[in-house]
């Protein structure tokens, strides 16, 4: 089992950096990286550039901790049976938030995620273009990184005195998550890419939370796990239950919210039961 240490954090955010070096380069229409884009099966977009950045995180990782094995977003095909008895292992997306990246709205990010006996204990959720690096350890805290500035994130207040800050997903979402909310609060949403990206935003207190209904992976939540705890959040499905890692066959996460603080009564702002 890896120890958790201040060097194998700065050892994964050198990573990290790397991975976001070529994405730029991927992203930059000066430089000669062919673009191509593909629809996997579930009807998502998949480029050259998460490819690459998959290969490359795989064998960086690798090189850092052999005797570790690595489920990518892109390269997942391993039954449970295989995987189940995995005391830790490290959990990629090379670059969550694709369609944001095709659109060029500069709203995404890698992410990389280690995990110990199911549990998300080390992340890193880097977002090259805006300059912006959310990370956490367990028992180390959770920080976010801007232009060079290092800034620790910390519990956020309470919002019963004002409105309800949630971000959300493209497409329509905030109409479809209204009439799950208690109608005697007041609510504002703001519409944002990646999922790493909206959890980060809920851990530096942009967002009260983020809701999220439609499909993601294991790979989408796992960083935003260890960041929200360590600064006081919580992630949960719509029955108030904590998402899984590892645990099924299918990595198909069930709706959920990441808040920013654990200790409210978020039972009492979502009507999931009534629905």
């Amino acid at each position: 089992m890896l120890a958790l240490s201040p060097l194998l954090l700065e050892h994964t955010l050198e990573i990290a950096d790397q991975a976001g070096n070529f994405l730029v380069d991927f992203y930059t229409p000066s430089v000669q990286h062919d673009l191509t884009i593909q629809t996997k099966q579930d009807n998502t977009p998949v480029t050259s550039a998460d490819l690459f950045l998959s290969q490359f995180l795989i064998e960086q990782l690798t090189a850092l901790t052999p005797d570790v094995p690595i489920l990518s977003e892109e390269s997942c095909k391993i039954p449970l049976q295989d995987r189940e008895h995995w005391a830790e292992y490290w959990l990629i997306d090379p670059l969550d938030g694709t369609q944001q990246f095709i659109n060029r709205t500069d709203q995404f990010s890698i992410l990389i995620t280690l995990v110990q006996h199911n549990k998300p204990v080390l992340s890193i959720t880097h977002a090259p273009i805006l300059k912006t690096t959310y990370y956490a350890m367990q028992g180390f805290g959770a920080y976010k990184k801007q232009h060079n500035k290092i800034e620790k994130l910390n519990n956020q207040a309470q919002p019963q005195q004002r409105r309800i800050k949630i971000a959300v997903g493209v497409g329509g979402i905030a109409q479809k998550i209204q009439p799950l909310l208690n109608p005697n609060y007041q609510y504002e949403f703001l519409v944002y890419g990646s999922s790493g990206l909206k959890s980060g935003l809920v851990a530096e207190g942009i967002c009260d939370c983020y809701v999220r209904i439609g499909k993601t992976g294991e790979w989408d939540t796992g960083a935003a796990e260890i960041l929200l705890h360590e600064m006081g959040g919580s992630v949960f499905d719509f029955a108030f239950q904590p998402l899984t890692y590892n645990q099924r066959e299918s990595f198909i996460n069930p709706n959920f919210v990441m808040v920013a603080n654990a200790e409210f009564d978020w039972q009492n702002i979502f009507q999931f039961n009534s629905h």
